[in-house]
């Protein structure tokens, strides 16, 4: 792809003097995810986090989309086996959700059983269940009499899209979002059908079964543990911190829970574990600043409270260590110790000297050496394209004429939002012809637009909007309206342009833009395309005191996805959006980064896809070049079949929108 060079004369005006800009939407996210830190109390009683507890719970199953498949037959099939010093290794799939397996290792010791067992969850390390860090934590288990089972989690080692490794997270474990689950609950899901399977086994004691895991198979082990009461006991290592501290860090969305600190935090997940043991191992070298000690320490000290009222303070401890982020052999020396007490009833919890390690290659602990896996072993790309599929065939049972109500359910997937109550707006100056222009709202964000003020007495407004900001709107386009005389606003939303959060933007480092705003969004019960409408109704207000004569609005890309759900709500006149994905279903994974991060909005499938979008309101629209999920061109024929569909939805709805799709070669 070429690189688009702006030439000095043709670039827009700054709005905001300054270089130095405070970086509004990080202060203002940590401060909303500080608020809600403080609001979650710890229960007065045992009788009351009984109550609390179903409820948490009963949030987490519908949030995180967590499905339990207890009657599932498991399906269990070996398909290779190696001898270790004092144990063997067997390479299995077996079935967690109907149709879908899961790659894992069995270790079983030598001798008679019934032995305890545990479950170990991988983090994001290559080869994930097979990586060396967790091989050498299975075989200490193993080499002590413990049976060990690992599991690649969601997308991860043997369950990517191809036969090379994969980050199974950013726009890839976001499109889960889409279809109404998460990485989380996929993850969640499969672990509890992890415990389901060491159950059924004739070598374990479903009685003695703990979990443990490191970063975010350490996150797995907290959520199983609280979710599934049949873990006794529980190490999560160098994974717990707060909630809060989620909020504008690096993390992966498998550890995302939307709406989470809506309704909990860290501490109650934790205390979800009460009474059952619980030891959380801590790094003091430890960079991630979600997971640093000082975090831990205050979930901790909250979830110690509910294990106190629970009559089990003694059953909640933690451990801190002086290595970096990992699961290092001091840690495995605690975690035997620890685990002897837990499950075998032996020693007195202290450390214990583990046994030697010798984690062997990858490849002879694959359950498809020959990367020929069977087609049921899904990925995150086929799951979501069935599910997605599955889902469109729903919505055509969906009764008539339910224009208004679909418009209000859409508030609640776009997520909560602020309204952009203006405070003042002020005129910074002109430059080149344009208005410099600042929109304050009361809570203090500063919106930034230019206006080019109309020619003579037009009173018509064309507003443009870009995930790239102002700076990525074709100069062609705005030309085009300059030559109309029209009003011209171009605006830079939310994390766009000069409203962009720097500290996002570092964060975000090498992985798609938007990752930590959507991210920090979801915790909040927010979305960015929420954000960004309520930035196009903070400068509506103000655009309609100039008592326009028309409003049209054009938007690129993502922008276009919000636009559409303002003008559910607004008087439009006109939308032209270009580069606008026509469905949110999965088409394929390559191209998965064509869009930002900040196009995801979960449930939306569920509610309708863009193509309901549409056919809300009385508005004009021109869907110009609309593409696939993964940036693919809607080709001619297949623009007939949606147009086809439109329609069948619009009447369906009984709306009155009207949509003409265009390509650079043709209309129909």
């Amino acid at each position: 792809m070429g690189v688009s060079i702006v030439k000095a004369q043709d670039r827009l005006p700054k709005v905001l003097e300054s270089e130095e800009q405070p970086d509004f939407i990080a202060e203002h996210y940590r401060e909303l995810a500080a608020k809600a830190f403080r609001k979650h109390t710890v229960p007065a009683s045992k009788q009351a986090w009984v109550e609390q507890s179903a409820l948490l719970r009963k949030q987490v199953e519908e949030h995180a989309g967590l499905r339990r498949f207890a009657d599932l037959a498991l399906e269990l099939r070996e398909t290779g086996s190696s001898k270790g010093l004092g144990y063997e290794v067997k390479n299995i799939r077996f079935q967690t959700r109907p149709g879908i397996y899961a790659t894992a290792n069995l270790y079983f010791p030598d001798g008679k059983g019934p032995f305890p067992a545990v479950l170990v969850t991988h983090g994001h390390w290559p080869d994930a269940r097979r990586a060396e860090i967790f091989q050498s934590v299975a075989q200490t288990l193993v080499k002590s009499g413990y049976v060990a089972l690992t599991i690649d989690a969601w997308g991860a080692g043997e369950r990517c899209t191809g036969t090379e490794q994969e980050y199974h997270g950013a726009n890839l474990g976001a499109s889960l979002f889409n279809i109404g689950t998460t990485l989380l609950g996929m993850q969640l899901t499969d672990n509890i059908r992890a415990v389901d399977l060491l159950c059924s086994l004739k070598e374990v004691d479903a009685t003695r079964i703990g979990a443990t895991g490191a970063s975010g198979g350490g996150n797995q082990t907290m959520w199983l543990a609280a979710m599934d009461q049949r873990i006794k006991a529980a190490i999560p290592v160098v994974s717990v911190g707060t909630f809060q501290s989620y909020i504008f860090n690096s993390n992966c969305v498998c550890e995302l829970l939307p709406n989470g600190l809506v309704f909990t935090e860290e501490a109650a997940v934790l205390g979800l574990i009460a009474p059952r043991a619980l030891n959380i191992f801590s790094a003091n070298q430890d960079t991630n600043p979600s997971f640093v000690p000082r975090e831990m320490l205050r979930s901790f000290k909250n979830a110690q409270l509910i294990f106190e009222v629970m009559g089990a303070k003694d059953q909640i401890t933690y451990r801190r260590f002086e290595t970096g982020h990992g699961y290092w052999p001091e840690m495995r020396d605690a975690m035997l110790g620890w685990f002897d007490l837990q499950l075998k009833g032996i020693g007195n919890g202290q450390d214990r000297s583990g046994p030697r390690v010798a984690p062997v290659p990858a490849l002879q602990l694959a359950t498809y050496p020959n990367k020929e896996r069977e087609a049921e072993v899904a990925t995150t790309a086929t799951f979501c394209k069935s599910e997605g599929i599955m889902l469109q065939g729903a919505l055509k049972g969906r009764d008539g004429n339910a224009s208004g109500r679909m418009a209000d359910s859409l508030k609640n997937i776009i997520g909560e939002r602020e309204a952009r109550t203006i405070a003042r707006v002020d005129r910074l100056g002109k430059e080149d012809g344009w208005n410099r222009m600042v929109l304050y709202t009361s809570s203090g964000q500063a919106i930034p637009f230019l206006w080019y003020p109309a020619t003579g007495i037009h009173q018509a407004y064309r507003l443009f909007i870009h995930t790239g900001g102002k700076d990525s709107i074709p100069r062609l386009d705005i030309e085009q309206a300059k030559k109309k005389g029209e009003n011209i606003i171009l605006l830079d939303l939310w994390g766009t342009g000069e409203q962009a959060s720097p500290v996002a933007t570092k964060i975000d480092g090498q992985l798609p833009p938007f990752h930590t705003l959507s991210r920090s969004a979801l915790w909040l019960g927010r979305t960015v395309i929420g954000e960004w409408e309520a930035d196009l109704e903070g400068l509506n207000n103000w655009i309609q005191e100039q008592k326009p004569a028309h409003l049209a609005i054009q938007s690129y890309k993502e922008t276009a996805i919000a636009a559409l759900a303002f003008s559910a709500w607004n008087n439009v006149d006109e939308l032209i959006l270009y580069d606008c994905p026509y469905s949110y279903l999965f088409d394929q994974r390559d191209g998965i980064d064509f869009y930002t991060m900040a196009v995801h909005v979960p449930n939306i499938l569920a509610w309708g896809d863009v193509i309901t979008l549409l056919a809300l309101g009385d508005t004009h629209i021109e869907m110009v070049n609309a593409r696939s999920m993964s940036g693919k061109p809607l080709d001619k024929h297949h623009m007939k079949e949606f147009e086809k569909s439109y329609h069948a939805v619009r009447k369906q709805l009984g709306s009155k929108s009207e949509v003409i799709f265009k390509t650079k070669n043709f209309k129909l």
